[in-house]
């Protein structure tokens, strides 16, 4: 199968060879050994930088975070080894799919691990001006795709990890998610100067490639994790390989120094993707005097704010959670009831540097429980009132880009409607998040 991706994306990268003649005038007018010097627009974002920079201490930190090595490996590296950490935790995450998508089946991720790698191409084809011109591309991307197959393929060899659905023993890691991130990346890499947008929509589009693969029940969330972040690196590589072979010859831009404080967003307006843990802290109450006691779940879920100032801002989160009940001194994959919460409220935010932020959210709305049966209980279907507040801390990797974790600690009405006790539920995770 590795064999089958390594050809089709050679073939479309090479479909736009032929127009590498047309283009060769453009190439040598665009190549530049850097950005022209920053211009008025620069040195105001570079100001409004400073101005935000408000605890020295931390400093040393953003500078860290604009090298070269930060740029490569500050997704990457926090992939594969969040894929590690949560691997003993699979099972878990697949109940979740379990409890919300048991029959879905959609072969479209086959096709969408390609579909950044073909819009670089059709640019490329067009005449848009990129990083690279055509011959330093096709190095870059021939050294990436490279570095990516054989990786994956060693990895799937080696480690024989069985897939969910038992097909054969070629799960870890996922191919389709790693290749739709390497190519996700190979776009950002050529057309991301455009606009922080083509990043964005890059990335999204990798990712839903890598849930849609948890979906189908192809891989484990590990799986998935790890193959995004060999992705990420594999591309990183190339790119720098490709650098030292070519030095200047072929590179139409590069950064400049004010190239992050022209696009720099101060208001911390977003949209986040979560995906954590749920820790019951009560039991669940089927009725007065029967109770099962708890343990961790999982939890998914998109959360956004808008801020009208850099403090205070409003929003929402909708999310889908299960927990867990233990039966007789057994914790049962299956025993597990699920809902979904959606909330809405006030969000506040505390900068603490240009980068660093923390935030915390007061909110409130309603839990949904689907019926159930718990050990042989019929429950029926329950909803009502859920408060909560929460912690965050996120790290602005890019202008339209942060990452961190956050704390959730909600209240809500029980999944019984014979029980009166309301369930109080803690939710540790990591998010990703769209700054606009």
């Amino acid at each position: 199968m590795m064999k089958t991706k390594i050809i089709a994306f050679a073939l479309m990268v090479c479909a736009g060879h032929a127009a590498q003649a047309a283009e060769a005038s453009l190439a040598d007018t665009l190549q530049v050994a850097a950005m022209p010097p920053a211009t008025t627009t620069d040195t105001t974002a570079v100001a409004k930088m400073d101005s935000l920079r408000l605890n020295p201490k931390l400093e040393w930190m953003d500078r860290a975070f604009e090298s070269r090595l930060f740029r490569a490996t500050y997704m990457g590296v926090p992939l594969i080894a969040g894929g590690l950490i949560v691997k003993h935790q699979d099972t878990k995450f697949r109940r979740l799919r379990n409890d919300f998508l048991p029959h879905f089946r959609r072969p479209i991720d086959d096709y969408m691990q390609y579909l950044p790698a073909a819009v670089m191409v059709g640019m490329k084809t067009a005449g848009v001006p990129s990083r690279s011109s055509w011959g330093r591309m096709l190095l870059s991307d021939a050294f990436t795709v490279g570095a990516m197959a054989i990786t994956v393929d060693g990895l799937k060899r080696t480690t024989q990890v069985t897939r969910p659905d038992g097909t054969n023993r070629h799960s870890f890691p996922s191919g389709h998610t790693a290749t739709a991130f390497m190519t996700a990346t190979m776009l950002t890499k050529e057309y991301g100067h455009l606009s922080p947008w083509v990043g964005v929509g890059a990335y999204s589009l990798a990712t839903a490639t890598g849930l849609m693969r948890v979906a189908n029940n192809k891989h484990w969330i590990s799986d998935v994790m790890v193959g995004a972040g060999i992705g990420i690196l594999s591309t990183e590589l190339g790119y720098w390989l490709a650098d030292l072979v070519m030095k200047d010859k072929g590179l139409n831009m590069k950064d400049s120094p004010g190239m992050y404080a022209a696009l720099f967003r101060p208001n911390p307006s977003f949209l986040s993707l979560t995906v954590g843990f749920s820790l019951p802290l009560s039991h669940y109450d089927i009725r007065e005097g029967e109770a099962f006691e708890t343990t961790t779940g999982t939890a998914i879920g998109l959360e956004g704010a808008w801020f009208f100032s850099p403090y205070f801002g409003i929003g929402g989160k909708a999310a889908a959670a299960n927990l867990r009940y233990i039966v007789n001194g057994q914790d049962a994959p299956d025993n597990t009831f699920k809902f979904y919460t959606l909330q809405t409220g006030l969000y506040f935010c505390l900068p603490l540097s240009m980068r660093w932020k923390v935030g915390s959210k007061l909110v409130g709305g309603a839990v949904f429980y689907p019926p159930t049966n718990i050990n042989g209980t019929p429950i029926p279907r329950n909803c009502g009132p859920a408060v909560g507040t929460g912690l965050c801390t996120d790290l602005q990797v890019r202008s339209n880009l942060s990452i961190g974790t956050y704390l959730d600690y909600n209240v809500q009405v029980p999944g019984s409607r014979y029980s009166h006790e309301y369930i109080h539920v803690l939710t540790l995770g990591g998010r990703a998040s769209i700054r606009f």
